[in-house]
C-alpha cells in the first residue's frame, strides 16, 4: 500500500514486560480509540507493513498492546518508534470545518497579509480548545478556533491562513 493511502494514527513508544508488548501513544482523540482501526500497518524502515493486533488495553495513563509475531522484549524493542497506520479509507467522514490531526501537519502557516509563519509541527489538546505548534524562525502556539484565529484551510494547497500577529 503506497504512503499517501495511509493515515498514522499513533507510534509504538517503548517496549513494556518481558513477553513482547508495547507501548502505544494515540493520536486518536479517546485513547483507546486507536484500539477500534485494527488491522493496523506499522512503518518499519520508511515502509508500511501489515501488523495484526492480538489484544490492547488501557494501562494506566496509556495504552499497551500485543502485536502478532512479537513474542520478547527485545522484538519489541526493535519497534519503538514505528508509526501506526491505516488506510484512509478506513477514516470516518468528516463534517465541514473538520479535519484529522494528520492531515494539518506539516501544513504551511501563514497570516491574513502573507507573512509566512512556519509550518504546523504538531497539535495538542487543551480545556479550551485545540493549539496548533507552528516551527518557523521561532516556535508559536496558535489557538485552534474556527472564524477567529483560523481564517481558511485548504488542504489542496496545504496552507492554513491565521489572523496572527506575526510578533506574538
Amino acid at each position: 500500500m503506497s504512503q499517501p493511502d495511509m493515515v498514522t494514527l499513533g507510534k509504538i513508544s517503548a517496549a513494556f514486560g518481558i513477553k513482547g508488548w508495547v507501548k502505544v501513544y494515540s493520536h486518536t482523540h479517546q485513547l483507546d480509540g486507536i484500539l477500534g482501526y485494527a488491522p493496523w500497518s506499522l512503518k518499519v524502515a520508511g515502509e508500511w507493513q501489515p501488523c495484526k493486533l492480538l489484544n490492547g488495553q488501557i494501562q494506566g495513563k496509556g495504552i499497551v498492546v500485543q502485536l502478532e509475531g512479537v513474542i520478547d522484549r527485545n522484538q519489541a524493542e526493535k519497534l519503538v518508534g514505528c508509526e501506526i497506520g491505516v488506510p484512509r479509507s478506513r477514516l470516518l467522514p468528516l463534517d465541514a470545518d473538520e479535519y484529522y490531526w494528520a492531515d494539518l501537519i506539516g501544513m504551511e502557516v501563514v497570516t491574513v497579509n502573507g507573512v509566512l509563519l512556519g509550518t504546523v509541527d504538531h497539535l495538542f489538546e487543551t480545556g479550551a480548545n485545540d493549539v496548533l505548534v507552528v516551527q518557523g524562525e521561532r516556535e508559536r502556539l496558535l489557538p485552534w478556533v474556527l472564524g477567529t484565529f483560523i481564517q481558511a484551510v485548504s488542504l489542496d494547497e496545504k496552507r492554513i491562513v491565521v489572523d496572527w500577529d506575526p510578533d506574538f
